[in-house]
């Protein structure tokens, strides 16, 4: 019921690991260009290959660095290179690990955390500091940057989803804010300039995992007073690279950090790279072209069209030379169109719910999507089996099977028979450098017209601004992607959260993008928060999404799979269900060293 579908369900049955090497065919077979070219790497401790330039690419722009301001994937993959806060993640397995700090103690009753710093840790070299020369970062950077964290700002786009009810002190700086007052977060105080503690409402389980997201990266407050607004693409941060030059929508440079506190368990200084190349191909195919031509180290995410000819023939993948490798994970990303439940055309549930039921998402995976992706037929959490384990009843949660007939039903309740009298509807979606966006959006706009008598109109937007569009609530009708921001179904179900509509349709809304609100939602969430038995935490949250997926106020598409291709040579660049990127240990073998392999 659950795994991976059609295609991928061979997979794991001939392979199982998540690396597959495969045979490149068809397309990629007879590449030219530099793809073996040497990448000027010496050779280390431990077999590690110190040098050369990582190149990757993404498919649409960063919209922004700062920190607090970071609420996408795209700008979350090249600030998690320059900054670092606390904690951070483990990319092989998303666990917590230290980063800015070295360890913490935690009060007897889960409310308290004590944060001790790492020594020879400082910023970046920049010209905001006097002499040109990064300092050392003390816990009155971190006290700082928390404190930004809970004032009012429009650049501010995390305090409702982080330290908003979970921090004291955190929502009366918040409001103070709105009228000029800086009082600081009462419950973040430094200890002295190597500890710094924070104290929690309430116990939270989730907290650390809160602090390894951007809200909590570290970077000083000379940059801000030079910098200001321009920190959008001005970073200054003690991650292991640096960004050196900015062509936006063209390519982003980073260096090494030679300053990065990071050793390895050889006794080599991290990062191992000299630097990385980010790129900004918007189409797939072209993105697929640079790879096949040694121009790109790693691609992910693969065109519909061209999957299956990327993929070829897994049966018999073993018995091949291998010439790069395909890593795969079942991904903690859910792909969904939602409704504003504040407009009139959508305020009435039974118009959502008939839209649910007139969608046929097993269609759309398997014909439109040709099986790159699972049905989201059982609400938006992804199943993930440390979650079902761990006591998250995604069966209990509920879904919607296709169903026209109901949805006809539901729509004539609603007062609109047949269709007559809807709205037309523009429904808005942004490119995503892919093809599946446009795909998937024409099937849905098909299926409403056939099901229900609707018309929509596709609208195609560049991220940024579809992103500002659905925060601002200028469309009503949106397709959007949430891809957890830690390894838990709350990052999913905050996205819900009453607490988190703003007043009036004029303010933005951050998190809550359909401004729903449910008492009996909010209640089951909110309790939730705070109780550490896991299981018994798992299980209010399965409660309160049945709740919320009653209440329809958006329409699960599908589950996405992340592929990711690399190159032979590239090494620890692991995928995982966040596609979370730390190039901190990545390194690349020369092309002579691999002929040697």
């Amino acid at each position: 019921m659950w795994g991976i579908t059609h295609y991928f369900s061979s997979m794991n049955k001939y392979f199982g690991a998540l690396i597959i090497p495969v045979l490149t065919l068809g397309l990629l077979s007879s590449c030219g260009g530099d793809e073996n070219k040497d990448h000027g790497g010496s050779e280390a401790k431990g077999g590690i290959y110190l040098g050369g330039v990582a190149r990757l690419n993404e498919v649409e722009n960063i919209k922004s660095l700062f920190p607090i301001s970071i609420n996408d994937q795209v700008s979350f993959h090249l600030a998690a290179q320059v900054y670092e806060g606390l904690v951070k993640f483990n990319q092989v397995d998303l666990s917590l690990m230290p980063a800015g700090a070295t360890r913490w103690d935690v009060s007897a009753d889960q409310t308290e955390y004590t944060f001790h710093l790492r020594s020879g840790v400082v910023f970046h070299d920049d010209p905001c500091f006097p002499d040109g020369k990064g300092r050392a970062v003390t816990a009155n950077d971190f006290k700082y940057c928390l404190d930004k964290l809970c004032t009012s700002d429009p650049v501010n786009n995390l305090f409702d989803y982080t330290f908003k009810d979970r921090v004291v002190g955190a929502n009366e700086s918040f409001e103070a804010s709105k009228s000029g007052k800086k009082t600081g977060c009462s419950g973040v105080k430094v200890i002295n300039d190597s500890t710094i503690s924070i104290k929690l409402v309430h116990s939270d389980p989730s907290f650390l995992n809160i602090l390894a997201m951007p809200c909590g990266y570290v970077y000083p407050q000379e940059a801000f007073a030079k910098y200001g607004t321009d920190m959008r693409t001005k970073t200054v941060g003690t991650g292991p690279f640096a960004i050196e030059t900015v062509k936006e929508g063209e390519v982003i440079i980073m260096k090494k950090n030679p300053n990065y506190w990071g050793v390895d368990e050889h006794g080599n200084k991290l990062p191992y790279l000299d630097g990385i190349k980010w790129t900004f191909i918007r189409e797939k195919q072209s993105e697929v072209l640079e790879f096949k031509r040694g121009n790109l180290d790693m691609i992910y995410r693969i065109p519909v069209v061209m999957f299956h000819e990327l993929m070829g023939d897994l049966e018999h993948a073993k018995e091949r030379k291998s010439e790069f490798n395909i890593l795969s994970s079942t991904a903690l990303n859910t792909n969904y169109y939602g409704f504003n439940c504040m407009s009139p055309t959508f305020s009435k549930k039974e118009v959502r719910q008939a839209f649910n039921y007139a969608i046929d998402r097993q269609k759309i995976s398997d014909f439109t999507l040709q099986g790159e992706v699972n049905p989201a037929n059982y609400g938006i959490v992804p199943y993930n089996e440390a979650f079902e384990k761990a006591g998250y009843d995604y069966k209990a949660v509920g879904g919607y099977n296709y169903d026209p007939d109901k949805a006809r039903e539901l729509l004539k309740q609603a007062g609109y028979p047949n269709g007559k009298g809807f709205p037309k509807l523009t429904l808005e979606i942004n490119p995503g450098g892919a093809d599946r966006n446009i795909l998937t959006a024409e099937v849905v706009q098909k299926m409403l017209k056939e099901n229900l008598n609707i018309e929509v109109e596709i609208n195609t937007v560049p991220f940024a601004e579809h992103i500002e569009n659905v925060q601002t609530a200028k469309i009503d009708f949106f397709r959007y992607a949430w891809i957890a921001d830690y390894p838990d179904p709350e990052t999913f179900l905050a996205m819900f959260y009453g607490a988190n509509v703003p007043a009036t349709l004029q303010e933005k809304s951050y998190t809550n993008f359909s401004r729903y609100k449910s008492s009996k939602f909010d209640s089951l969430y909110q309790a939730a928060r705070f109780v550490s038995d896991k299981a018994k935490r798992f299980q209010m949250l399965a409660e309160a999404e049945k709740v919320m997926i009653e209440d329809a106020p958006i329409m699960p598409i599908y589950y996405d799979e992340n592929f990711r291709l690399e190159h032979l040579n590239v090494r620890n660049l692991p995928e995982n269900p966040m596609n979370y990127f730390d190039l901190t240990t990545t390194y690349l073998i020369p092309a002579d060293k691999m002929k040697k392999k």
